[in-house]
């Protein structure tokens, strides 16, 4: 089911491709105590976290805004047919398009895709295989790339992750299949310095240290705030224990400082924090209380 929610002049939709247990929280997440997910159990679970085994219980979605009067993806998902090292991820043959469709999206309709990041469930569906070959998935839309991101992880640069999710040969492959080709077609834009705007409603801001180029789109329109923060928060437990970073982070300080820099301006502004692979609501407004920040209440997304 798609579901949407207005914001100002913004029409922004959901469309899950995959979701599920992808690891568990010991592994992803190792410096959080075991007693730390136990104390937040009761509201994690299950939409979150999996109390009985453990797991991180994940989305892998697309973010559908229409705003003045363009059509744009926020991250493209895990896409089909392609070559990866994390099983569920690999050699996939999903409905992602149909249920795009079902938001009313046809892939010629879409005019931008931006992409937070570079890792491969973010950048799946920036192509798809046609005859044998790797083209963009939608033919007349500009996708923006960081060029602090698309130099790091061009294979060129020989880049070791530090992901144990994702080894060199992965990241390349990812590169090479998702990337590279919406670029030698000249519909990549490679935005640089701290910020690039979209439009009079939207603008994307660099948020490094889970990728060097990981960046947020911040949404105001009228009287509504929202920011879709990519990787920068992977469960509700790091809205409110903001100091914990996963295994999957290039630099986990440096993800650190750019997740409390946007959940403080998060709730300083009653901005919905919009993460990318949330579950459940999908989405939180947070608020400053007692000097943290806490969650105030969940997105009331409805029906598409």
């Amino acid at each position: 089911m798609v579901k949407k929610i207005i914001l100002g002049d913004v029409e922004v939709s959901r469309v899950v491709e995959w979701q599920g247990a992808f690891a568990t929280t010991d592994v992803l997440f190792p410096s959080v105590p075991g007693e730390l997910w136990r104390q937040h159990e009761s509201w994690l679970a299950p939409d979150f976290l999996n109390s009985e085994t453990g797991a991180w219980q994940a989305n892998v979605q697309t973010w559908v805004l229409r705003s003045a009067g363009r059509t744009i993806l926020v991250d493209t998902g895990l896409g089909n047919d392609k070559q990866r090292e994390v099983g569920v991820f690999n050699k996939r043959d999903g409905d992602f398009l149909d249920r795009l469709a079902t938001a009313g999206v046809r892939p010629e309709d879409v005019d931008l895709v931006v992409n937070t990041h570079l890792h491969n469930d973010h950048v799946g569906w920036n192509t798809r295989l046609v005859d044998g070959e790797w083209v963009p998935t939608f033919p007349n839309a500009r996708y923006l790339i960081s060029r602090a991101d698309f130099d790091f992880w061009n294979p060129a640069n020989g880049h070791v992750p530090k992901s144990p999710f994702q080894s060199a040969s992965d990241t390349g492959v990812t590169f090479n299949d998702s990337v590279l080709p919406v670029h030698q077609a000249g519909q990549a834009v490679l935005w640089e310095g701290d910020s690039h705007r979209i439009d009079e409603d939207l603008v994307l801001e660099l948020a490094p240290g889970h990728t060097p180029g990981s960046t947020v789109l911040w949404l105001e329109s009228g009287i509504d705030r929202a920011v879709f923060v990519g990787d920068l928060v992977h469960t509700p437990l790091q809205m409110v224990e903001p100091d914990h970073d996963t295994c999957l982070s290039e630099d986990q300080t440096e993800a650190t400082q750019s997740r409390r820099r946007v959940l403080e301006r998060a709730a300083a502004t009653n901005s919905l924090v919009v993460p990318a692979h949330l579950g459940g609501a999908g989405a939180a407004e947070v608020v400053r209380s007692n000097g943290a920040v806490s969650i105030k209440r969940w997105a009331p997304f409805s029906d598409a």
